[in-house]
């Protein structure tokens, strides 16, 4: 009798080099692709998957840092957005499965979702089509509700059904809100709601919260991988007790050993200039989750509507949370959390007014520089410096400039005190203290410098 492998190479011949079945039907250790490996969800699944025995490689567009963190998996560079068909088929031909945890929440500077979410997503299934099929898992979300007219729940609604539609051995898993040891995006807004300071203020306090562990979802993506979730399953991710978000953040309170707090009910009108302030952020490249797609889904809630994966037992918030005790840094995370945003935007303004307020008071200003060298040169590197001042003030606005303009602020800040106290010591002295409220504003640029990576 012919062998298992001497079958599927006849049955490669027959269709042109393409199997009936997948590879992995062959595998007991499986090559996997991780698509958004870096993420909270993807780095949880990529561990577990290692874990498991099989040779995991992620996909990221900064692998560099990756690369130390999770030295198990191989890693490769790449972004999302620029795949094509043919720019996929190299990355999956060595490949038996791609989990896909890649995804944003809204567009922005950062993000674009239809390129990232559905046009990627329909290239990728086309070269597994290609490479002779390849078993997908999906994580996905629930795309119906009062949010899925939007562009994060359309293009991954959009991608799901062709996924679906392809004739590829697929598994959708749709988790709730998930929680981890970890947290990024929504878990990390409930952990800083939870820290804020005498009272906890909400808006849609008693919307229904539906939640999941982490590591259930890895271990559902386990089972979809070793075929205990069967090919064209699409499943919700969900524990049977749901909660409020008002119950939620409470729980997220204790668990951080704060005492219990009052609830303040914020009128949902309040939601609208939040969400526009989170969304400008986004274009500016900052990835907020008070943007308007969050607000829109959380006025309905996170529900569960679909089958979960039998067998599967998913723990609630409480028991997820149990599992992982908190300790010191989870509290100090959770209040700069809510601090990082204003630390950035008083660092811009005062940068900003230091270079503004100076050209409103230019002979002044330049009268400082007038023992060391002529009036037009005084009043040349008066304005030179009140730019570089605003240019910084400016920059650091921008994510993707962020780092550099902390570096540079840090820069001119010590260029500052160098040359004031060459040129006017005296101004140490002086009773408005000039030179010595540099000191602070260096501190909380290295603040901010410190906590500015998101993951």
């Amino acid at each position: 009798m012919a062998s298992a492998t001497e079958k599927e190479r006849k049955m490669n011949q027959n269709r042109g080099g393409c199997s009936l079945v997948t590879r992995s039907a062959y595998a007991r250790i499986m090559k996997i692709l991780i698509l958004g490996a870096t993420g909270f969800i993807g780095s949880a699944i990529l561990q577990r998957l290692v874990a498991d025995g099989h040779a995991v490689t992620g996909l990221g567009r900064s692998p560099e840092k990756a690369r130390l963190k999770w030295p198990t998996a191989r890693w490769l560079n790449a972004d999302l957005a620029t795949l094509s068909v043919a720019g996929w088929r190299p990355l999956i031909e060595d490949q038996d499965v791609i989990v896909n945890c890649a995804g944003a929440l809204q567009d922005g500077l950062s993000d674009d979702l239809l390129a990232t979410q559905q046009n990627a997503m329909l290239a990728l299934y086309e070269a597994a089509k290609l490479a002779c099929g390849r078993l997908i898992v999906q994580i996905s979300a629930r795309t119906d509700g009062v949010a899925g007219t939007l562009a994060f729940l359309a293009t991954k609604r959009r991608a799901d059904e062709a996924l679906a539609a392809s004739g590829l051995p697929f598994v959708i898993l749709r988790p709730a809100l998930v929680i981890g040891r970890n947290a990024h995006g929504g878990t990390a807004l409930l952990r800083s709601l939870a820290s804020f300071p005498g009272v906890l203020p909400l808006i849609h306090a008693e919307s229904p919260v539906a939640t999941v562990s982490v590591d259930d979802v890895a271990e559902a993506v386990s089972r979809a991988v070793d075929g205990s979730i069967p090919p064209a399953n699409d499943l919700d991710l969900a524990s049977e007790r749901t909660t409020t978000l008002a119950d939620l953040v409470r729980l997220h309170r204790a668990w951080l050993g704060l005492d219990a707090a009052a609830l303040v009910l914020l009128p949902p009108v309040l939601a609208k200039p939040v969400a526009w302030a989170a969304d400008l952020a986004g274009n500016l490249g900052w990835r907020s989750p008070l943007r308007s797609t969050a607000i829109t889904a959380m006025s309905e809630g996170v529900l569960s509507t679909r089958p979960t994966p039998a067998g599967l037992y998913l723990a609630d918030a409480a028991a997820t949370l149990a599992g992982y005790p908190s300790g010191v840094q989870d509290l100090w995370f959770a209040r700069l959390y809510l601090l990082k945003p204003v630390i950035i935007l008083t660092l811009s303004l005062f940068w900003l007014l230091s270079g503004l307020i100076p050209l409103m008071s230019l002979d002044a200003a330049a009268a400082h520089f007038l023992p060391f060298m002529p009036i037009p040169a005084a009043t040349a590197v008066t304005i030179g410096t009140c730019f570089v001042d605003i240019l910084l003030g400016l920059a650091v606005l921008l994510r993707p400039a962020a780092r550099k303009a902390f570096l540079g602020m840090i820069a001119v800040s010590l260029a500052y005190l160098a040359g004031g106290s060459i040129m006017e010591p005296q101004l140490w002295l002086d009773p408005l203290g000039p030179m010595v409220k540099v000191l602070p504003s260096l501190a909380l640029t290295l603040t901010a410098l410190a906590t500015l990576d998101e993951r």
